[in-house]
């Protein structure tokens, strides 16, 4: 496998590396979310224009629209979310916000984008928002295949452990220390 993700991958390409992923964070998405997010992948690919929008903006846009305009907007709002708290975390440490700000927004979005589209769509984005971290996690397991983008830095790790229950950030904690980890919402697995 190559260390960049070039636009020209075909589906076959992102669908490898997604699975790679989930095996890499021990999460097994259902087969819906697991084409959502390749094709998320390719259609984002070639996207550089989206880091310079404003999502807390776009959210508030696409909640004063109606029908398909606000699916749209919201299914964008989420999906965006999910990149960047599964693929560019350190934008939240950039924009002073934690990690979990994306993905309560990006949850947020996929309910809305859910309750604005037909019954056939609306289950899919209800799964986005209910495995929103089980996917961000996948995406966060596919940084580090190759061991060649950092994880995240211990506190960013924590903290989105301690909002979200995210695996993929308690592997990161438990990777760097040996120290027995507790989550107030942890229920089975208090410590590891």
């Amino acid at each position: 496998m190559t260390t960049r993700i070039h636009s020209s991958h075909s589906t076959h390409e992102w669908h490898k590396l997604v699975n790679e992923a989930q095996h890499t964070a021990g999460i097994q998405l259902d087969e819906e979310l697991e084409s959502y997010l390749v094709f998320l992948l390719m259609r984002y690919t070639d996207k550089p224009e989206m880091a310079a929008s404003v999502l807390a903006l776009d959210y508030l846009e696409g909640a004063n629209t109606l029908g398909q305009v606000r699916h749209d907007r919201m299914r964008d709002v989420g999906d965006q979310c999910l990149l960047y708290s599964g693929l560019f975390p350190e934008r939240a440490e950039r924009r002073r916000v934690r990690v979990s700000y994306y993905v309560d927004l990006g949850r947020s979005a996929y309910h809305t984008a859910a309750d604005a589209t037909q019954q056939a769509l609306s289950q899919l984005f209800f799964s986005l928002a209910s495995q929103f971290v089980h996917v961000m996690d996948t995406l966060q397991a596919m940084r580090g295949i190759n061991g060649e983008t950092p994880q995240l830095s211990p506190i960013m790790a924590f903290e989105l452990w301690q909002d979200t229950g995210s695996k993929q950030a308690r592997q990161n904690l438990s990777s760097i220390s040996s120290g027995v980890l507790s989550n107030n919402t942890d229920t089975d697995e208090s410590t590891h």
